[in-house]
């Protein structure tokens, strides 16, 4: 009798499918975020982080993401076509962030790559800092911190130095009527503002009523409006929606206040309303190139105060942002949706039970 040993195949793939499903998922986070996010990823994932609060290099990026099946990432990493050619293995991209415009969101949906955001969670601390520009214009905040440690504060100083603008019983526009931009007519609320919005989907009338406020086109709020609040997405719609037509529209005592995306606005046409006093004054915490050019003329403007991208910049939003980026990466690499989704179309592509890692 012949016996006849049988081998598998060197090509069978039970044994590489049985390690995937056994190692831990590997995992680039392309900047320091709050600990808490990072924690809670070590605990079932192989992770690397990229040592330095500044951006990893291009090149860097791409080495780092080559052999990995899950990132974080933030605004400013190009997360394009290129990089996922190279990242075969690559299953979700969680953004530390609500803008996606650094995402090839259609590219990574034909690949099958789930991505996760995180909308909702800053939507206070961004409509504070909003707030907080509006009313450091209004009453020339930065100023005057730099008269006093200039030591020019004098005794008796001239009742007309310094002097800004009211904000109570003003009027207020806002341009974008989503989660941010309602926080921002809440806070209005406490100065007795009059509410103006402008939106591409108008509100019922219970809720205009309820959240206290009217609807108006985008040319007569700009005209009615003291101070006007950009929170608008950025969309080929919006792409420079306030430009020098616009900004003409506007009263020549308006400030205009951007906490949204730079390019909503066109920075150049904004510089010489600001130059020429076509508008009293500017609060930005966006541009349209970040970090900002040294050119910019903005830069050498007195009637305009720059804060850096920081609209989230709060202890108790940055750490909620780093675990909800955590929880949508996870809940993606355990076959389950993310709190936070933003292609859930690419389901279709490749179901969640594909993408199960742990």
């Amino acid at each position: 009798m012949i016996f006849v040993e049988f081998l598998p195949h060197p090509t069978y793939c039970f044994n590489d499918h049985f390690k995937e499903e056994n190692m831990k998922p590997k995992v680039y986070i392309t900047r320091r975020i709050p600990e808490s996010g990072i924690i809670m990823v070590r605990e079932r994932c192989d992770v690397t982080v990229h040592p330095s609060e500044e951006p990893a290099q291009n090149d860097e990026l791409m080495r780092q993401v080559s052999d990995k099946n899950a990132i974080i990432c933030l605004p400013g990493d190009k997360i394009n076509k290129a990089l996922m050619e190279i990242a075969p293995h690559l299953k979700v991209i969680s953004t530390f962030s609500v803008g996606y415009e650094h995402i090839d969101v259609q590219e990574a949906t034909k690949r099958g790559i789930y991505i996760g955001y995180t909308p909702g969670v800053l939507t206070d601390a961004t409509a504070d800092l909003a707030f907080a520009l509006l009313l450091s214009m209004a009453r020339k905040i930065p100023q005057c911190d730099q008269f006093v440690r200039d030591g020019n504060w004098k005794a008796m100083g001239s009742p007309l130095h310094l002097f800004g603008t009211s904000v109570w019983g003003t009027t207020l526009g806002i341009v974008g009527l989503g989660r941010i931009g309602k926080a921002m007519a809440q806070r209005a609320r406490g100065f007795y503002m009059k509410v103006l919005y402008s939106d591409n989907m108008r509100l019922n009338p219970t809720e205009e009523k309820d959240l206290d406020i009217e609807y108006r086109p985008l040319d007569d709020l700009l005209r009615a409006s003291d101070f006007v609040s950009i929170h608008t997405p950025l969309t080929p719609d919006t792409l420079h929606l306030i430009n020098t037509e616009k900004l003409k529209l506007m009263k020549q005592t308006a400030i205009l206040i951007n906490t949204a995306r730079g390019a909503v606005i066109d920075e150049q046409a904004l510089a010489k309303a600001l130059k020429e006093h076509w508008i009293a004054g500017a609060g930005l915490d966006v541009y349209e190139k970040e970090p900002i050019d040294p050119k910019n003329p903005l830069l050498a403007l007195d009637n305009v105060v720059l804060v850096p991208h920081m609209g989230s910049a709060t202890t108790q939003t940055r750490s909620a942002m780093s675990e909800l980026a955590a929880r949508n990466l996870l809940a993606v690499l355990r076959g389950t949706p993310p709190p936070s989704w933003l292609n859930p179309e690419v389901e279709k592509i490749r179901p969640l039970s594909e993408v199960k890692m742990i």
